[in-house]
């Protein structure tokens, strides 16, 4: 036994869950398809990995339909936006979760799919190849079940992970670090250095676009200088990392450089408490050497073997974008330093309620989104919010919800505020839906305008 960041750790062993959802593709030959994790598990094996003593395998679990409400407004229902597969990816996270905290493992990989960085908060169908958050879902289940408050997501995929960012943007005790190839050039055109949180979780999100083509070198710069340092002022209970491998020099959907041993040693630097798979396209030029390099490095292994095949050995940089990422990096721990010092008005505006609209795009599904968010600005909790969601299907199809979120550590007025909200919401006729997530009594509503219904939906007591 060993202490571990104030735990009492009782193992060496990383715990493996590996869950490739034979059952759930988009299209046989979508990118995103089970031969992902098919190669990868041929390594494995092939490198007699499972073998290992530090190595322990667990059998998937399924997170439940009211774990998935205590984060998501699925509209109309849970039940009609996720699969089997769903649930199975998200409760596998939750279930190497819990054995880190009991102390079985030491830390833990969840090698799933389907992967759930780009599902936001109101989820009206799949975008990104995402329809609920796994990391998300596991945050709010590491709160409920276990007590643990503060946590830090740190992202590690090509695309920007905006579905993750929008969950936790009001958030004061998520911290949310997403590196990513530049919005600009790439899905889903955000993540930029002035994404930096709502008014009560200033510099709680901190995003570093990086120009295309650059690799390892640059990569570990960014770690070491700047992730590094915030998550150490931070001071997480739990580390979680999004562990996107698209920005693999072979990636079909990315332009980056990073390699597999680059990804390792990430991980080791890092030493998360799990890392869970999002991206990551190149089936058999990548996944299986950095999803065998990520494992060994958890499992505290030498992985300096570890090495693609085509490896062209040390690729340049254009000196010019490396530049431009220091700069950046230089002024984003500046933001980070001065954060309690910052006039908040000057940036949001003063008020009762900051309030912003968003247009979101399902680029899977073809959806247009409108969004009006709101959120109190209290000064004894993060503050209750509120969301008028308006989607376009197309054909002339559209709906209108209404959504009233309460943060787990709610004070009595806010929470009083909300459900006033919801029960106002629930008068008016142009909302198809109107959802209450009250996440200090772990308690979800949904009223449904046409049927005249409204669910219950409540969770167990921590220690059931």
């Amino acid at each position: 036994m060993w202490e571990q960041g104030g735990r009492t750790v009782k193992s060496k062993k990383t715990g493996l869950v590996f869950f490739p959802a034979f059952d759930w593709a988009i299209s046989p030959t979508h990118p995103e398809r089970e031969e992902r994790l098919l190669y990868t598990r041929d390594q494995i094996f092939e490198e007699g990995v499972l073998d290992l003593p530090e190595i322990e395998e667990y059998a998937p679990r399924l997170i439940t339909i009211h774990d998935v409400a205590r984060v998501h407004f699925c509209v109309p229902r849970v039940q009609s936006q996720v699969t089997e597969a769903h649930l199975i990816a998200a409760g596998s996270a939750a279930l190497l979760a819990d054995a880190v905290i009991s102390g079985e493992i030491r830390n833990g990989f969840a090698l799933v799919r389907p992967p759930g960085h780009h599902a936001m908060r109101v989820v009206h169908g799949n975008r990104g190849f995402c329809n609920i958050n796994n990391e998300a879902i596991l945050v709010e289940y590491l709160r409920r079940r276990h007590g643990i408050k503060r946590i830090a997501i740190v992202d590690s995929d090509v695309h920007h992970g905006d579905g993750t960012q929008d969950i936790f943007y009001h958030d004061p005790d998520l911290l949310f670090i997403s590196f990513h190839q530049d919005g600009r050039t790439i899905y889903p055109g955000t993540g930029f250095p002035n994404e930096l949180g709502g008014p009560g979780a200033y510099a709680r999100t901190i995003n570093i676009p990086l120009p295309p083509g650059l690799g390892d070198e640059t990569f570990h710069y960014v770690v070491d200088n700047l992730v590094l340092p915030v998550l150490k002022d931070f001071q997480p209970e739990f580390i979680i990392n999004s562990a996107g491998q698209d920005n693999h020099y072979t990636d079909p959907l990315g332009s980056m450089r990073f390699t597999a041993g680059g990804y390792a040693e990430f991980t080791r630097k890092l030493n998360p408490h799990l890392a869970v798979l999002e991206g990551g396209y190149a089936i058999e030029t990548a996944l299986p050497y950095v999803n065998l390099a990520i494992l060994l490095a958890l499992a505290g292994h030498d992985y300096s073997c570890i090495q693609e095949p085509d490896w062209p050995g040390r690729m340049p940089e254009n000196p010019e974008r490396v530049a431009r990422v220091h700069k950046m990096v230089e002024q984003l721990l500046t933001v980070w330093q001065n954060r309690d010092r910052v006039d908040l008005e000057k940036i949001f505006g003063s008020g009762d309620f900051f309030q912003r609209r968003k247009q979101i795009y399902y680029d899977t599904d073809y959806i247009e989104e409108e969004q009006l968010e709101r959120v109190r600005r209290c000064t004894r909790c993060p503050g209750y919010l509120t969301i008028d969601s308006r989607a376009d299907h197309g054909y002339g199809r559209s709906n209108r919800v209404f959504c009233v979120s309460v943060p787990f550590n709610a004070c009595s007025t806010c929470q009083s505020e909300a459900y006033d909200a919801y029960a106002g919401a629930k008068k008016i006729t142009g909302f198809h839906h109107v959802y209450m997530q009250d996440k200090s009594t772990d308690t979800c509503l949904a009223f449904d305008r046409e049927k005249g219904q409204e669910w219950v939906s409540e969770g167990p007591k921590v220690g059931d």
